[in-house]
Order: structure tokens, then C-alpha cells, then sequence
């Protein structure tokens, strides 16, 4: 049991492997340009944020963002090219793996990527501020960011699973992956937004990733609305991949 799905998890991790240079290269490019402009360039116009300095506020948030964001696209880029560019996915069903093989194959690599991709980030970040942090906070904080990616592989493998149009899948991030990331309160805290509309941000898993985190990291404190939020996600969206893909393969 599970077996096929290993393989496939080993043989995408083989091809990360393959290209790991310029994948840690690029994956710090985006993350320390937000970094440099933000957490260096304003932080002598910005006051301390929630009781510490604002490159060290934004620190947590850059770390989930690079997390998370690279679940989703090695999840959704990746599922979208072995479906309709190389073929794998047919391939795969030629061999001895079933269809719950392939889709839950795709979202632990999605997860493994997203994982350590924004583990290369926070090592470099929290060198670069040199932030010192308990290793209990540290623990707190990957039980986030272990959500966080689970929930935006199984989004990514759900969406590379239903576009078939590469256009379409560039604008389902531009148009609601960033977004729900950027009003998450990644640059600034929650308190800043008009209490009228602040139910409505805390109902968006991501607020919960990005400010739960970043209070787990900075003081060790577990919410848990915020975990129960983002556990729920992580089923819905689990399951939602799951049975679409089946559907897709079996239609």
C-alpha cells in the first residue's frame, strides 16, 4: 500500500535533486527582494511592530509565503506538464499504480518542495537578521507551516488536475492565490484593518498561517481557532484533489 506513491514522491524528488543549485537560487531571489525593499528599506520609516522590529515582523511571513507558494506551484505546474505535456500521468496508469497512487504521490512532493524550499529561506533570513529564537517556538511554527504546504499542495495538484490552458493556471495565482496571501497580513498586522471587515480576513485559511505563525515563531503561543481552521482546510482541501483527480482520470 502506498507504494506507488513513494515512487513517484522518489522520483520527482530525483529531479529536484537534479537542479538543486538553481532551485535554492531562485527560490531565494523572490523572498530577499521583498526582504531588502520592506523589511530593510522601510524599517527606518516604520515604528516596532507588536513588540519587535519590523525586518524581524516580516521575517516569518516571507518564510511561510516561500513555503506555501512553492507547494502550489510544484504541485500545480508540475501536475499540469506530467498530465498534458509529457504524459507521465498516463504513463503511470500503464504500470501497476493506481489513480490514488498518482494523486497522493504528486501532493507529498508538492508538500516536500514547499517544505524545503522555505526551509533554504528561513535558514538565510534568520541569519541574515540574526533573530535568535527557542526551539520550542521553532517547533510551533513548523506545525503551521506543515499545514500551510499540505493545503496548498492538494489546491495546486487540484488545479493542475482541472486547467488544462497554462494561461489559466498562471491567472488563478495572480488572480487568488497572491491576493489571499498579501491581505493575510504578511507586511502589516491585522490590527490594521478596520474592525468591519476583520471577520471576514480571519474566515481566509491563509490569515491563519500567516498571523498564527508568525505569533508561534515571536512568542511561542498556539492559537487554536486558527490550527482547528487550518486542520479542517487541510481535509477539505485534501480531499477535494483527491476526488477530482480520480474523477478527471476515470471520466
Amino acid at each position: 500500500m502506498m507504494r506507488g506513491a513513494i515512487c513517484i514522491w522518489q522520483r520527482d524528488m530525483l529531479v529536484v535533486r537534479r537542479n538543486l543549485l538553481a532551485e535554492a537560487t531562485t527560490v531565494l531571489a523572490f523572498p530577499l527582494t521583498f526582504f531588502l525593499t520592506f523589511g530593510l528599506g522601510l524599517k527606518g520609516y516604520i515604528q516596532d511592530v507588536e513588540g519587535v522590529s519590523y525586518a524581524i515582523f516580516v521575517v516569518p511571513g516571507l518564510i511561510s509565503m516561500t513555503a506555501v507558494l512553492a507547494a502550489f506551484d510544484d504541485s500545480a505546474w508540475g501536475m499540469w506538464f506530467h498530465r498534458i505535456v509529457q504524459k507521465t500521468i498516463e504513463e503511470y496508469r500503464v504500470n501497476p499504480i493506481t489513480v490514488f497512487d498518482i494523486i497522493i504521490g504528486k501532493i507529498i512532493s508538492g508538500f516536500t518542495t514547499g517544505f524545503l524550499k522555505g526551509l533554504i529561506v528561513g535558514l538565510f533570513l534568520l541569519f541574515l537578521t540574526g533573530f535568535q529564537f527557542k526551539l520550542l517556538f521553532l517547533l510551533s511554527y513548523f506545525l503551521y507551516i506543515f499545514l500551510g504546504c499540505i493545503i496548498f499542495s492538494c489546491l495546486g495538484s487540484l488545479c493542475g488536475t482541472l486547467i488544462d490552458k497554462p494561461e489559466n493556471l498562471g491567472r488563478i495565482e495572480a488572480v487568488v492565490v497572491m491576493p489571499i496571501i498579501f491581505l493575510a497580513g504578511l507586511f502589516f498586522p491585522l490590527s490594521a484593518y478596520p474592525d468591519s471587515i476583520l471577520p471576514y480576513l480571519k474566515s481566509i485559511p491563509t490569515t491563519a498561517l500567516f498571523d498564527g505563525s508568525r505569533i508561534a515563531l515571536l512568542s511561542g503561543k498556539m492559537d487554536v481557532f486558527y490550527l482547528i481552521q487550518l486542520s479542517i482546510s487541510a481535509v477539505i482541501s485534501f480531499f477535494l484533489a483527491v476526488r477530482m483527480f480520480e474523477k478527471k482520470m476515470h471520466g
